[in-house]
């Protein structure tokens, strides 16, 4: 069982990942994931929050004010679930995260999102070194294609497995959706 004050951290689920420009990605249920997820943790009563990505430069993919800095649907916040605004690949730089959550009680974060390999990494290693029991969810957690330091293209389901690969044990618990739910212990899901 989870503790009760154990938070789903949403990482960057929002509209600019759907640009064709990132190229081929793996996990294409994530987003489906993450709703479930979400949509569990708010019928227990459970804490949620959001962390969004703002670009620095004008020509990013989530500037403020455009619709690829919009969450997506599955992962649209609801009033009074707060948003963490970042613009580093850390959910804990330049925000009030970890104040918040330590103003909340939370020792425990299931973070679920985009990328893997990126804000997705960087957010669990600090979680786990600021002393955080942390979850990643595999199956609600996606990246895309990713040109090696050798030339060599690696697929995003490659580069997701070596990204989890790099955080398990040492930083977070990997776990599948499915086994998140059952940590929760309070019945199926319908997102209908």
């Amino acid at each position: 069982m989870l503790p009760p004050t154990a938070t789903l951290l949403v990482i960057d689920v929002q509209n600019g990942f759907a640009d064709s420009a990132w190229g081929q990605r793996n996990n294409p249920d994530a987003e489906r994931n993450v709703a479930l997820l979400i949509a569990a943790w708010r019928r227990d009563g459970r804490p949620v929050r959001h962390v969004h990505h703002a670009s620095r430069s004008p020509a990013g993919h989530f500037c403020m004010g455009t619709t690829g800095h919009q969450p997506m649907p599955e992962a649209m916040p609801f009033s009074g679930e707060p948003v963490h605004v970042k613009d580093v690949n850390s959910a804990f730089i330049g925000t009030t995260l970890e104040q918040d959550l330590r103003a909340d009680g939370v020792d425990t974060l299931i973070v679920v999102g985009l990328t893997t390999n990126h804000c997705v990494s960087t957010t669990v290693r600090m979680a786990g070194n600021l002393g955080f029991t942390t979850f990643v969810v595999e199956d609600a957690t996606a990246t895309f294609d990713r040109r090696g330091l050798d030339g060599a293209m690696r697929t995003a389901a490659e580069v997701h497995a070596a990204a989890l690969s790099d955080l398990s044990d040492e930083f977070a618990i990997v776990a599948s959706t499915e086994t998140v739910l059952a940590f929760l212990g309070s019945g199926p899901i319908n997102l209908h």
